[in-house]
C-alpha cells in the first residue's frame, strides 16, 4: 500500500537528511520554506557555480538565508556541525564536495540531535553517508500539458524511520506549499496518487 508523503515530509526534526539529483536545490528550497527561522547554507567557496539568494525567493524570504563560503569540505562539515549543535537555526544545509564517511555523518547526526536542528546535505549520486536519516533523489519533470517548470519527482530511497516511496510534486509559489500531483494519465484512487 502506498504511503502518504506527509508521513515522511516535512523532514524529521533533529536529524540530518540527504538529497541528490538535479532537483536537489528545489528540494532544499522547499525545506527552507517549511523552516520557521533562519537557514544556514554552507558550501565550498571554490565552486564555480554560485548560490543566488534571490533565486530562493520563490520558496522563502532570502533575508532568512545565511550563506557561508567555506575553504574546503573539512570546514563545511565543521561549520555545519557547530550550527546544528547550537540550536538557534531552523535548518542547516551543507554541500559537501566529496563522499561523506560514516564518522562525519554520525557527527552531524549527533549535533542535530543535541541542537534539535534539522540538517540537509546536498550530495552527488552515491556520495551520501550511512548515518543519514533519509536519502531522497529529486529530479525535475517536464510537464508537456501545463508547461510548468515546478513539477518534480521526489523519491525516498532510504528511510530509517519507515518505508520508502515516490511522488510527483509541484511547488505552489503563490500559496507557498507543496502539492502532490497525479502522474499524467492517472487519477488518484482512494489510496492517493502514488506509485
Amino acid at each position: 500500500m502506498p504511503i502518504d508523503l506527509q508521513d515522511c515530509y516535512p523532514l524529521r526534526q533533529a536529524r540530518v537528511h540527504e538529497t541528490c539529483g538535479a532537483g536537489s536545490l528545489a528540494f532544499a528550497g522547499v525545506t527552507g520554506a517549511q523552516a520557521q527561522g533562519y537557514v544556514l547554507w554552507v558550501r565550498e567557496g571554490w565552486r564555480r557555480d554560485m548560490l543566488n539568494p534571490v533565486g530562493l525567493s520563490l520558496f522563502f524570504d532570502p533575508r532568512r538565508l545565511l550563506l557561508v563560503q567555506a575553504r574546503n569540505q573539512t570546514e563545511v562539515l565543521a561549520v555545519a556541525e557547530e550550527a546544528l549543535r547550537d540550536g538557534t537555526l531552523s535548518l542547516v544545509v551543507a554541500e559537501p564536495g566529496r563522499p561523506l564517511g560514516l564518522t562525519p555523518g554520525r557527527r552531524l547526526q549527533l549535533a542535530a540531535e543535541a541542537g534539535q536542528t534539522t540538517g540537509l546535505c546536498l550530495t552527488s549520486e552515491g556520495m551520501g553517508s550511512n548515518a543519514a536519516e533519509t536519502h531522497w533523489h529529486c529530479t525535475p519533470l517536464h510537464d508537456t500539458q501545463a508547461l510548468d517548470s515546478t513539477l518534480m519527482r521526489w523519491e525516498l530511497k532510504k528511510n530509517k524511520s519507515g518505508t520508502c516511496g515516490a511522488w510527483n510534486v509541484r511547488w505552489d509559489h503563490a500559496a507557498r506549499r507543496l502539492d502532490v500531483v497525479s502522474p499524467a494519465g492517472k487519477r488518484p484512487g482512494p489510496e492517493g496518487p502514488h506509485d
